[in-house]
């Protein structure tokens, strides 16, 4: 029970602070440390399947994410002439 509601904390504050951050990478990280927290719950939950598919499918997404997100940003940066 106490693991369970540190978790669920966890996954509150690693929300919270990607949303709330500034920086694409800590963002990143922010949501893959939430991510994880929320797959081990649901690993505690004896959802082990739906928690095992979660870290899968969260690594390619996160990875996909921020991949677009850097070249967003980075064509941003140089400007429309570049």
């Amino acid at each position: 029970m106490v693991a369970q509601f540190c978790l669920a904390l966890t996954i509150l504050a690693a929300a919270t602070l990607a949303m709330l951050s500034v920086r694409l990478v800590r963002a990143a990280s922010f949501l893959a440390l939430g991510n994880t927290a929320l797959a081990l719950l649901l690993i505690l939950l004896q959802a082990r399947i739906a928690g095992i598919v979660l870290l899968s499918v969260g690594v390619g997404v996160l990875s996909a994410l921020l991949w677009v997100a850097i070249s967003l940003t980075e064509s941003m940066r140089r400007g429309p002439d570049a």
